[in-house]
């Protein structure tokens, strides 16, 4: 045996070929371990931070679609609970009046619902009153009356003992027979609860529009605060009647997690977003066995949790990175002499790059200053990554563009009124405060007007709601035509208006009245039908300070407003402390 080791190093020391194959084998193997291991890593560590990436996207993207779906719904619910007609009715009940009149409000707001449908229960009796798309219960809508002790009912306790802000919660009425994600509203006076109203969004709708989005690998869900699963594409994972079933019963995305350790986690991640500290959060768990990469967002507006489970492996296929493997086999078998540099410079140096473009693109810089056009595999991936990278940029874009823009049309929700396109009482007050003081920087006073369409009960009454809406809108439209730039005007609340002048006295305001009551009562306004209505208003006006209390001067303009009224209609009064002054003082204590 020695003799055969003996003659056979002879035969590679007197061969340079056996020798430079021999140094070539040994190079390869001392090259290839440490390179292999290198670029599993590098392979790695790119699927991991694109995968994490991904999951920071889809989880924004998904929340977005679940805000979208869900907040104009409940931006509607708050509007309602606010209404004067309906906290009015919840605190007399039995007045046939204000009942009418919290009707009428309810059912103007069922038109605006996206499910058409509402559903409002009085505190003082347990009155469940509803109606639906097709107005089935027209002069009907009181359906039941609530029990207390019935766990069935356990919603409305828990709403009710939550306090101010809407709730939403994943229920099944048996009494009505439908499945909806009901939206509870609780109708506040102060501090006391006069009900609970709100809206139903149908859950198969919802699931379809929302969860079952078509995505390889990736899988939807919404949870509430307990883990609780709202919003599954397989409708026997929700857990339905969250806010009455014992904790032990409901269905959470905590028990289909492995391990311990990832539902610790994963309780901690829901903590840390409640908390407001980050807007994503996404880490590796382990669901029947298979490792996901779970990314959870917070909709803090609704009190869920959006949760993606993202199957990494299905996302980014570790196949494209075979030809890397490939090509580096190659390169090392045809010339270990020039290993170390070609491999530096033609495979290492590369993938250095796409590792930078990728922690780049982690951190949310989508631009790539320079593309791989070699002809290559690296360069064809190097492509296909920029492509991939310059997509999901754009796609980052029109979702933040998008965001935005949803964004400013809630802001615009909020101060701006729907039907007449001019400010709210929100947004009259934030505009108030602007003209307020730039005038007390010049040293002027302003003018406030409180406007009332004469006879408005009349002409819904007589012409029908649909009118009434088409009057109201054609009344703000003239009134905004008569205005100057720095005067404002909004919507009070019903057939309201309020104005503010930028520069005023009692001429000047006695002038600006008489020209909004032509501008509003010529020409009559012409119906859908045909038909023709002659708009007239009251109005009370008054001078201000520009520091003086908005409150204030709102009880003396009511009170000229009242004078108006008293006086026959369609006229213009402005506010006189010697005539008037015993008229605003009971206005100011109503207010």
């Amino acid at each position: 045996m020695k003799r055969k080791w003996t003659a056979l190093w002879q035969g590679l020391s007197a061969s340079l070929k056996w020798r430079v194959l021999a140094l070539t084998l040994a190079v390869f193997i001392a090259v290839a371990v440490p390179a292999f291991l290198a670029f599993h890593w590098i392979v790695d560590t790119t699927i991991v931070k694109l995968g994490t990436l991904f999951a920071e996207k889809q989880v924004l993207f998904d929340r977005y679609r679940g805000m979208d779906a869900l907040m104009r719904e409940v931006s509607l619910a708050e509007t309602l609970a606010r209404a004067p007609a309906v906290r009015e009715w919840a605190a007399n009940e039995n007045d046939p009046d204000k009942k009418a009149r919290g009707i009428g409000e309810l059912e103007h707001f069922r038109i605006a619902f996206k499910d058409q449908s509402y559903f409002f229960v009085v505190d003082g009796s347990g009155h469940y009153y509803f109606n639906d798309r097709q107005d089935s219960f027209s002069g009907n809508q009181l359906r039941y009356t609530l029990d207390r002790n019935n766990p069935r009912d356990g919603w409305y306790v828990k709403t009710t003992a939550a306090g101010p802000g809407c709730q939403l919660n994943v229920d099944r009425d048996d009494k009505l027979a439908v499945t909806k994600v009901w939206i509870n509203c609780p109708v506040m006076d102060g501090k006391r609860v006069l009900g609970v109203l709100g809206t139903g969004v149908d859950l198969s709708a919802f699931i379809q529009e929302v969860v079952n989005f078509p995505q390889t690998g990736v899988q939807s869900m919404f949870v509430d605060r307990d883990g609780a699963i709202q919003a599954h594409r397989d409708p026997a994972m929700v857990d339905f009647h969250s806010l009455t079933n014992d904790t032990k019963n409901k269905k959470t995305i905590f028990r289909q997690l492995d391990s311990d350790a990832d539902r610790e986690t994963l309780a901690g991640m829901l903590a840390t977003l409640t908390g407001g500290e980050t807007a994503v959060e996404s880490r590796f768990m382990r669901i029947d066995g298979h490792q996901y990469l779970v990314g959870v967002g917070y909709l803090d507006r609704l009190g869920w949790f959006n949760v993606t489970l993202m199957d990494v492996d299905r996302i980014i296929d570790r196949r494209l990175f075979l030809p890397i493997a490939g090509l580096l086999g190659f390169m090392m078998a045809a010339a270990v002499v020039l290993l170390t540099l070609l491999f530096k410079r033609s495979v290492l140096d590369r993938l250095a790059r796409a590792e930078e473009v990728a922690r780049r693109v982690a951190v949310g810089d989508f631009s790539i200053a320079e593309i791989d056009n070699g002809p290559d595999e690296i360069g064809r991936l190097s492509r296909t990554f920029a492509r991939m990278v310059q997509a999901v940029g754009h796609h980052t874009r029109e979702l933040e563009a998008t965001v935005q823009e949803r964004t400013d049309a809630l802001r615009r929700l909020a101060h701006f009124d729907p039907l007449t396109e001019i400010y709210n009482r929100r947004g009259f007050t934030d505009a108030a405060l602007r003209v307020r003081r730039r005038a007390k920087q010049i040293g002027k006073d302003l003018g406030l007007m409180l406007i009332d369409m004469d006879l408005f009960k009349h002409i819904n009454d007589e012409f029908g709601h649909a009118s009434g809406d088409v009057a109201l809108a054609q009344a703000a439209r003239r009134l905004e035509s008569t205005l100057q730039a720095n005067d404002i005007c909004a919507r009070w609340g019903g057939d309201e208006f309020v104005v503010l002048i930028a520069d005023s006295d009692d001429v000047m305001l006695a002038l600006v009245g008489t020209k909004i009551l032509d501008a509003v009562g010529r020409p009559p306004v012409r119906l859908d039908d045909g038909r023709e209505l002659t708009l007239t208003l009251s109005i009370g006006a008054c001078r201000m300070a520009a520091d003086a209390p908005l409150e204030q001067a709102v009880a003396q303009a009511d009170a000229a407003l009242y004078a108006a009224k008293r006086a026959g209609h369609n006229r213009v009064v402005v506010y006189d402390p010697a005539r008037h002054s015993q008229l605003a003082a009971p206005q100011a204590k109503s207010a």
